[in-house]
């Protein structure tokens, strides 16, 4: 099953990311939007793994990918791997960065004991809220994320989940199948 470790958003950044799609829909560049339900915080892709794994991955995760809860921001546009050749259009993560980034690490070891293979990238946290289908449009979508700016939404982060991909015709579904809370304060 495909499955990847992330962190959910609360409904109102979900609502704020929506209004963000809006302002960058107007310009009618070729971008696949994505589903706003389907928005999440990426702390590890995994790929394919075996169900029988799954109780296992769950046990490492609650020993060791802990770190008590802090507070992140959704705020600023951007594009990977930039704005002269986009490819993937983000909402940015600021706040407590040091500690998404050390939940990130530990979620990578935990994942490692269980020989499943570490990313090589370096973790850059980031909402995809589109990927770039072709040039049309693009100039105008790009020269407006430049100037943009956004409210921004901040909210606690106390758990990540463990889900499971499902793709579809239509876009992929995804499945919550394990969460993992974090320590208060």
């Amino acid at each position: 099953m495909r499955t990847f470790i992330a962190i959910p958003l609360p409904d109102e950044c979900r609502q704020l990311l929506s209004e963000m799609q809006i302002s960058l829909r107007r310009f009618g560049a070729d971008v696949r939007w994505t589903a706003i339900p389907s928005i999440h915080l990426t702390l590890k892709f995994l790929g394919e793994i075996q169900p029988e794994v799954l109780p296992a991955l769950g046990e490492s995760l609650r020993l060791s990918a802990i770190v008590p809860e802090f507070t992140i921001r959704i705020e600023g546009l951007g594009a990977f791997p930039d704005l002269k050749r986009p490819r993937v259009i983000w909402c940015g993560i600021e706040g407590d960065r040091d500690s998404l980034s050390v939940l990130q690490e530990r979620v990578e070891a935990a994942c490692a004991r269980l020989d499943m293979p570490k990313e090589e990238r370096a973790f850059h946290p980031h909402l995809t809220l589109g990927r770039v289908q072709g040039k049309r449009n693009l100039q105008p979508l790009t020269d407006y994320i430049r100037i943009a700016s956004s409210p921004g939404c901040g909210f606690t982060v106390d758990r990540y989940q463990v889900y499971k991909s499902t793709l579809t015709p239509r876009g992929a579904i995804y499945d919550m199948l394990e969460a993992v809370r974090l320590p208060k304060r």
